[in-house]
């Protein structure tokens, strides 16, 4: 009887495994696929554009805060995501390949910035509550941002010039460190916001909220970018791992859909973003009587 289970978990593996070739390899699976995360992108977007109209509608005296950019950029990261789903087949088509890449990589340096914009405001908040300046935070945002695009486009340029596996191998390891230096920004800044309002009396009002919101926000994006971070190192050196071909629905289905914080974080972020410039000045004036 022993004998017969690891032929039976042998015959199982053996199932899977051609169950997955199978639907990797159906036309008609790949397009429901792509077709799936092209709606759901979609929906992600048209999210984020009615909580912008909904906030613009409700404070329109304030300009452009940082929460109503975040969800611009949400809207149009997702946009732009659910467009090249859609477009899948053809978008793989486009010679010479480099342009494929570029479709491919530039919503993924849009939602850097997205997320890294969230980094940003949690750390003015935590820099005003400890009565530090604020004055070079933005400068540093744009700085990251300018180098971190400057880089790729290098990279796509030295693609064109020399396409050669290398290379792919190289934009493949820098969306991961890029990746990494997200997945750092959530460890730290919601860490040490976390902390700060750990500290606060425990019946002060909406501490045991924020907390929370602070909590499953930080450790949700930590964990996408961290698994991101990794997917990315596998796939620059593992070929089955690669998560841009259309040959592997089921990997890319499974990343787009886990690894990507908007799928399942736009309620908590609005919750997170509620009332930003009323909330945000009470919030401010309770940290620094904490502080002081």
């Amino acid at each position: 009887m022993d004998l017969l289970l690891p032929e039976t978990a042998a015959v199982a593996l053996t199932g899977v495994s051609s169950w997955w070739d199978d639907l990797d390899n159906s036309t008609t699976a790949q397009d429901r696929i792509y077709y799936s995360l092209a709606a759901l992108y979609g929906l992600i977007g048209a999210v984020a554009l009615i909580q912008l109209i909904r906030i613009e509608h409700r404070v329109p005296e304030f300009g452009w805060t940082t929460q109503k950019v975040f969800f611009l950029l949400n809207f149009l990261f997702s946009a732009v995501r659910s467009i090249v789903f859609a477009l899948r087949r053809d978008v793989q088509k486009i010679e010479p390949e480099v342009f494929q890449h570029v479709l491919l990589d530039l919503p993924g340096l849009a939602f850097f910035t997205t997320y890294v914009l969230l980094v940003l405001f949690w750390a003015e908040i935590y820099y005003q509550a400890r009565a530090m300046s604020t004055d070079g935070l933005r400068p540093t945002f744009y700085m990251i941002n300018g180098v971190v695009y400057s880089i790729q486009i290098a990279l796509w340029l030295l693609l064109c010039w020399i396409p050669i596996h290398p290379m792919l191998v190289l934009c493949k390891l820098f969306f991961s460190g890029v990746s990494l230096l997200a997945a750092f920004g959530f460890a730290l800044y919601g860490g040490r916001l976390f902390m700060m309002l750990r500290q606060y009396p425990a019946e002060s009002k909406g501490r045991a909220n924020k907390m929370k919101e602070v909590a499953s926000v930080a450790t949700i994006c930590f964990a996408c970018f961290m698994g991101k971070c990794i997917t990315m190192c596998f796939a620059a050196f593992y070929r089955p791992v690669d998560v841009d071909v259309t040959n592997h629905a089921i990997l890319n289905f499974t990343y787009y859909l886990v690894l990507f914080p908007s799928v399942i974080l736009i309620p908590e972020i609005r919750k997170l973003f509620t009332d930003e410039i009323i909330g945000l000045c009470s919030f401010l004036s309770s940290c620094h009587q904490l502080w002081s």
